[in-house]
């Protein structure tokens, strides 16, 4: 066998086990499941009952839990409006606080829904002194 005939060869066999070495499948970061769905069938009928919409949401972060996969950006800010618009804050609050901490850089967004939460302050009255 020539020297070059070995360089070929072997330079294929180098293809194949760099090619086998990029086959493998790569995790997804975050457990997007149907999230992207439900994000656009909520836009797409905005009079919808937030409690339909609440219940699949809950099962989708059950089954990341159980996979051990992370929610991924946005999940629990829009959780959080879903539960505020059926009556609860506390829980919005409390989902709004999360996705701070898993996403620090939607605190701006966070911050601003979380400060719509809080008691509008009464205005202050002018008092002759």
């Amino acid at each position: 066998m020539n020297p070059g005939t070995m360089f070929v060869r072997l330079l294929l066999l180098a293809g194949v086990v760099a090619g086998a070495g990029c086959a493998q499948p790569v995790a997804p970061l975050y457990g997007w499941d149907t999230f992207p769905r439900q994000q656009y069938d909520t836009l797409l009928s905005p009079g919808a009952a937030p409690i339909a919409q609440i219940g699949p949401m809950e099962a989708h972060a059950e089954r990341a839990r159980a996979k051990g996969v992370a929610l991924p950006p946005g999940f629990r800010a829009h959780l959080g409006l879903l539960k505020l618009s059926a009556g609860d804050a506390d829980a919005a609050r409390q989902l709004w606080l999360a996705e701070k901490a898993a996403f620090p850089e939607a605190t701006p967004y966070m911050d601003m829904l979380l400060k719509r939460l809080e008691p509008a302050s009464p205005a202050k009255k002018d008092t002759p002194t």
